[in-house]
């Protein structure tokens, strides 16, 4: 199947799990443990249910690896030239708090690289979709797919986003670089999906991160013309090695800055 023939169904099973999402959301849920002490709850095994059964139906032959269900060998996995990557939840801790900013992930890995990816936001209804071949787009219910890009120029003063949950010494070193700027923190992958929207500058990642949270939105950002590469300057990859987390980052929207090299030299 033609990767740009997957968007309208994926889309669809990323609505459907969303919806399954919100259906705890409206709850007095329960809020367990998992070994690594990040929270779950019965929404994010309810979302993880739906895409498998919604992927398995969809794309038989191609292999998932989802947060919720383990993590393959990598003696097993190191062949995959091809695979979904999934977190049915994104920012458990923000559906948690209860401030709509966690989303849905579903991303199509090709040799390392996210190739295809839906970002849904189930509070809103808004989905962001890139995909080789196709661009970046934003869709909200009852109104058609609108193209988006990244900023064509970097706003005076800056825009950065930053994660609600992780903030030390080198990203205030990073800040304290660039002068003038906004700092606009908020949850999951959406950090991404408003630099490729154009609505945001920058994101320095240089706190942890797995491949699941990241590949889904990486693909929307690169989509829409941004970058989002590691402190190398090389692209964020993925199944390259036996763990799944990733290396700092940056997520770039405009390039008339030299963003990486105010934040190596910070």
């Amino acid at each position: 199947m033609e990767i740009k023939n997957l968007i309208d169904p994926v889309v669809a099973l990323s609505i459907e799990a969303g919806k399954a999402i919100l259906a705890v959301y409206d709850t007095d849920f329960d809020v367990e443990k998992k070994a690594d002490k990040s929270p779950l709850t019965k929404a994010d095994m309810a979302s993880n249910r739906c895409i498998l059964r919604g992927l398995a139906a969809l794309t038989p032959e191609v292999p998932i690896i989802t947060e919720e269900a383990g993590l393959p060998d990598f003696e097993k996995r190191r062949s995959w030239s091809c695979y979904w990557l999934i977190d049915p939840l994104d920012g458990t801790k923000e559906f948690v708090n209860r401030n709509g900013e966690f989303t849905v992930n579903v991303a199509l890995i090709e040799n390392g690289r996210p190739v295809f990816g839906v970002v849904h936001v189930p509070v809103s209804g808004k989905t962001y979709v890139g995909c080789n071949g196709y661009g970046a787009d934003v869709r909200m219910p009852g109104r058609p797919p609108r193209s988006i890009s990244v900023s064509a120029s970097s706003a005076v003063p800056a825009r950065v986003v930053g994660s609600r949950s992780h903030r030390g010494s080198s990203l205030d070193n990073f800040l304290d670089s660039l002068g003038e700027y906004e700092m606009h923190p908020m949850g999951s992958s959406l950090k991404f999906c408003v630099i490729a929207e154009g609505l945001a500058d920058v994101y320095p990642r240089l706190g942890p991160t797995s491949e699941w949270d990241t590949a889904a939105a990486q693909a929307v950002v690169e989509q829409a013309g941004g970058k989002v590469v590691t402190l190398d300057g090389k692209p964020l990859m993925y199944n390259t090695k036996s763990d799944i987390l990733n290396p700092h980052f940056l997520v770039v929207g405009p390039q008339d800055n030299d963003w990486l090299g105010m934040l190596v030299a910070s």
